[in-house]
């Protein structure tokens, strides 16, 4: 019985000994792990409460390569996993009627307003712009290389029923090439228009094939020019001109959007950041700018 009465008076002097040397320990700075770790989560990359980010965006915007430039620098600052959706612009507007994204990127400024207006999006800013241009074969059957006026070369190209692709899916390129056409006062139809229902990537290298006129916006060609063989036509006309917005879908319309998130992208394209790698895209590999960044 004394045996085992010392040896737990033993025992007991030793945990408290253990226990003394924990509380030294921490007080020296012994338990630095921990005060790693926690200096870690204050200085590292905030997790947002909800990280996935759903962008509705513009088949030119995508196909130019300006979203893998600019997004990894986005998410690696913010937390947020943005997962891309890349349509047309009227596409990219329906899933924002619908709830489906929770911010797009699109160019065609009078649907955007439209969709704002309607309550589906609040917060659209200016974020950038490029511009559009008529490419075609290098023979240019219908007379229009170095116009400058947009609406004569479209003439000529019905007058001489020269292939001409639209992309026929109601997207911000569709939508400009549409209000050429009615500027021009021609309603387009006939075995020379057609009307493909694709993406701008599809676009071009479709009316490669065909070697037929088509409109693409500057940073899609640049891209992919190397690809195939339509050259330039025309270009530097206003009317030619291709401004993107940004916008939030509305909380109120779709109280599950991640609304949070939508503006911190907003905040994040439109700020000092984001618009400078918009304004260095291209540059190094075009010699030139796809987009112009122009955030107010």
């Amino acid at each position: 019985m004394r045996k085992l009465r010392n040896y737990k008076i033993f025992a007991l002097l030793l945990v408290m000994m253990l226990l003394i040397s924990a509380v030294v320990g921490c007080s020296n700075g012994t338990a630095e792990p921990e005060k790693n770790s926690e200096q870690s989560s204050q200085q590292g990359t905030p997790t947002p409460e909800n990280p996935t980010l759903k962008l509705a965006t513009t088949t030119s915007t995508d196909d130019s390569g300006l979203l893998d430039a600019i997004l990894p620098e986005f998410e690696k600052e913010t937390g947020y996993d943005v997962q891309v959706i890349a349509v047309g612009t009227g596409a990219a507007i329906d899933l924002g009627e619908k709830g489906d994204v929770d911010v797009l990127l699109v160019h065609s400024r009078a649907a955007e307003d439209e969709f704002v207006a309607a309550g589906y999006g609040v917060n659209r800013k200016d974020v950038m712009y490029n511009d559009f241009l008529i490419i075609g074969p290098e023979d240019d059957p219908a007379g229009i290389k170095g116009e400058k006026d947009v609406v004569v070369a479209m003439k000529k190209i019905v007058d001489t029923q020269s292939v001409f692709v639209s992309r026929g899916d109601d997207s911000g390129t569709h939508k400009k090439e549409l209000s050429v056409w009615q500027a021009a006062g021609i309603t387009p139809q006939g075995d020379w228009y057609k009307s493909v229902g694709k993406g701008m990537g599809d676009t071009f290298r479709m009316a490669n094939e065909m070697k037929a006129y088509t409109l693409i916006d500057r940073a899609t060609y640049l891209a992919l020019k190397d690809k195939y063989q339509l050259v330039p036509m025309v270009e530097g006309d206003k009317n030619l001109l291709n401004p993107y917005g940004v916008i939030a879908v509305n909380k109120d319309k779709h109280p599950n959007a991640n609304f949070e998130g939508a503006n911190a992208f907003i905040d994040w394209i439109t700020g000092e950041k984001g618009q400078t790698l918009i304004g260095k895209f291209g540059v190094d590999q075009y010699g030139q700018q796809l987009f112009v960044p122009d955030a107010k």
